[in-house]
């Protein structure tokens, strides 16, 4: 299969089929790139416990099985598209936000729009940041980023009258303060499907029994059921099939150094497998 990559520069990279499936993953913030001028008071060995590590590599297979794959190369610690563009902590801020804004649990737990914590006690700034520099953020990384996603997800739709996504992330093995299930021990895998509401219930069944049926422990909708790109462009009445996955970090890395360990090959080969049977499955559908 001949396969294309296309990039913008500190935005996203993507990789996709000649001929396509209307069949789209988006690894959000597996990122790591950030400007010298960012500001953080944290080392970068802990800042960068906020990315998605290796997400983008793991399922760098699915190209070759007819989806196409986009990848943030900015991280979530510099903005997060998987907010929604007012999920703003107005207390961050040095001066007033010109429209009103709606910060959620999320921003009060501190990993909003801009995030103000890595982890309980990990604050990332010891500023107040300026609006204008949160809005050059949103300018030049986060609306790129949604525009090229949204563009993409279309044009497959308006071509085969349907489209499927998948929206790809890594959860730590036991949540904290900062997450919705506090300190718990996770399931391999948890697919997010808005509680059903962003893409038809086969397609989450699927997907969770792929995983299952390798050996993986799977949870639905507990304790992650999706974010923003899931509310943005999951709309199944309208053909728009979006469906989250998190992968537990220890089964590939070790997360206290960051480094892969010798689960990563296993996980990526099952991915490549699952990605066979969701590409047979899309394949199927249209």
């Amino acid at each position: 299969m001949t396969i294309g990559v296309m990039a913008s520069a500190g935005v996203h990279r993507t990789v996709f089929a000649a001929d396509p499936l209307p069949l789209v993953y988006d690894s959000p913030h597996s990122g790591s790139a950030l400007p010298e001028s960012f500001g953080t008071v944290l080392a970068p060995e802990i800042l960068c416990q906020a990315e998605d590590s290796y997400v983008d590599a793991l399922f760098a297979g699915v190209a070759e099985r007819g989806a196409t794959l986009i990848a943030a190369e900015f991280p979530r610690a510099f903005v997060d598209v998987n907010r929604a563009p007012d999920d703003i902590d107005p207390d961050m801020l040095e001066g007033p936000w010109p429209v009103a804004l709606n910060p959620s649990v999320r921003s009060e737990r501190g990993i909003g729009l801009i995030r103000r914590l890595v982890g309980p006690g990990q604050a990332i700034y010891d500023r107040l940041l300026p609006v204008d520099e949160i809005q050059t953020r949103l300018d030049d990384r986060y609306w790129p980023y949604h525009r090229h996603l949204e563009q993409t997800l279309a044009a497959l739709k308006r071509r085969f009258g349907a489209v499927f996504h998948v929206n790809c992330h890594s959860m730590k093995s036991v949540g904290n303060a900062t997450t919705p299930d506090g300190p718990a021990q996770r399931p391999d895998v948890v697919i997010g499907d808005l509680h059903g509401a962003s893409c038809r219930p086969e397609f989450t069944r699927l997907v969770a029994g792929a995983f299952a049926e390798r050996g993986y422990s799977v949870a639905v909708n507990d304790p992650y059921a999706g974010a923003h790109i899931l509310s943005r462009y999951g709309d199944p009445a309208a053909g728009g099939h979006s469906l989250q996955v998190e992968i537990n970090r220890a089964l590939y890395m070790d997360e206290s150094t960051r480094q892969r360990h010798e689960g990563f090959e296993k996980l990526r080969i099952d991915l490549d497998a699952i990605a066979e049977d969701v590409a047979a499955y899309v394949g199927s559908a249209v």
